[in-house]
């Protein structure tokens, strides 16, 4: 009876080993990601009211895009510019009255689950038209390559870059081309993204006005990620939503041909983190608190694996989608409601979908290459079917 009773141990540790085994192999063959959001993560809803403060030239519009498609695919609602505006209000304070829905409604509802469009921040006006629950975040980049931006982007629009040749003249002596009396075109030109912000961006850079302010961004604002470490940032803002793998993969819009990007001389880039030293203090904060909330997050491993998956992920779409993983200039673009809006002397680049396309296919592809403007302009016909559409000027040239 001893011996059985033995056997019959030895067998049920035998199955037991078998089956932990099996759960192991199980796990091991599972979708990646799945994997990679932790077991409490995993069970909970993905978040789905939003307000992505968009500042300039800090890649920006892909984050746009990544937002309108998640609103567009799970039917949710976007706060859109009213009538025949393209932004928000800005560079004015926003206020309620600028969303299309809300001046027509007769009282303040919150009514929206996504707002990204340019707006100039300010939290009261945007809590009327947003629920309690809402996610904040936004984006900034390192002062020295988004002024260098702005000024190849808006250089016929801003009264300050107009009379100067390169960005390395104006910085040399910018006092003798920017006067902030001149009105609210030369936002762009001095501390943009803390003007974005909400901030007066001619204000002395003095310790405790900074800190005072920087005090009031992370209070208002869950995540502030960084443009010059984007995929870093997609990993984290994934996982801060809950959301799919795929919810966050983007192909690079708005983004300008290398021949129009200009290499600042050494002195010119130090000179920019004194002209913007409002801006420069915003990136430096809030690249350090970025870092940490990464790092707290997930172990530099997992972080390798998420960053490893996230760009499997773009390379096989990117072969799904596109003619070429290239982008192309505007004259290069066969269909022309995927080229996009040109300003200054920057060469704003595009992309060509692949031909013979199944019709599922070509419109996940069509959402990910669509600039921002049509973007917007086909959200606003999808929520306000009985309202004009959004004329676009410049498809029609």
């Amino acid at each position: 009876m001893l011996s059985v009773l033995r056997g019959t141990q030895r067998s049920f540790q035998v199955v037991l080993l078998f089956l932990v085994l099996a759960v192991f192999l199980m796990l091991a063959f599972l979708p990646v990601d799945f994997k990679l959001l932790p077991s409490d993560k995993a069970q909970e809803p993905p978040v789905t009211n939003i307000m992505f403060l968009k500042t300039h030239k800090t890649a920006s519009s892909t984050v746009l895009n990544i937002l309108y498609r998640f609103s567009e695919s799970h039917n949710l609602s976007t706060a859109l510019p009213e009538g025949s505006s393209f932004h928000l209000g800005y560079p004015w304070l926003f206020v309620t009255r600028y969303v299309e829905g809300m001046k027509q409604s007769g009282h303040l509802n919150h009514r929206f689950n996504i707002m990204c469009n340019h707006l100039r921040f300010n939290l009261p006006e945007v809590q009327k038209v947003m629920p309690n629950d809402t996610f904040y975040f936004s984006i900034l980049r390192n002062p020295v390559f988004q002024l260098e931006s702005s000024f190849i982007y808006y250089k016929d629009y801003v009264p300050a870059f107009q009379r100067v040749k390169s960005l390395d003249e104006f910085l040399a002596d910018p006092w003798k081309y920017y006067n902030d009396s001149v009105g609210l075109k030369n936002v762009y030109a001095k501390n943009n993204m803390w003007f974005d912000f909400g901030f007066d961006n001619n204000a002395p850079a003095e310790m405790a006005y900074v800190r005072t302010c920087l005090s009031e961004v992370e209070r208002q604002f869950h995540l502030v990620l960084i443009a010059d470490h984007f995929d870093e940032s997609m990993v984290l803002l994934r996982r801060r939503l809950r959301w799919q793998l795929d919810d966050v993969v983007s192909f690079k819009l708005n983004a300008r041909s290398q021949r129009t990007v200009l290499h600042l001389m050494p002195e010119s880039q130090e000179r920019v983190k004194h002209w913007c030293a409002l801006d420069w203090q915003l990136y430096q904060h809030f690249n350090r608190t970025f870092w940490a909330q990464l790092h707290a997050e997930l172990s530099p491993r997992r972080l390798r694996e998420e960053l490893e998956q996230l760009r499997v992920r773009r390379r096989e779409l990117t072969t799904l989608c596109l003619q070429d993983p290239e982008p192309k200039n505007k004259t290069h673009i066969d269909d022309p409601n995927l080229r996009p809006y040109q300003s200054g002397n920057a060469e704003i680049l595009g992309y060509n979908l692949r031909r013979g396309l199944d019709n599922t296919t070509l419109r996940i592809c069509q959402r990910m290459v669509m600039p921002e403007v049509q973007y917007m302009a086909h959200l606003y016909s999808l929520q306000f079917p009985d309202r004009a559409p959004k004329s676009i000027p410049f498809l029609k040239q």
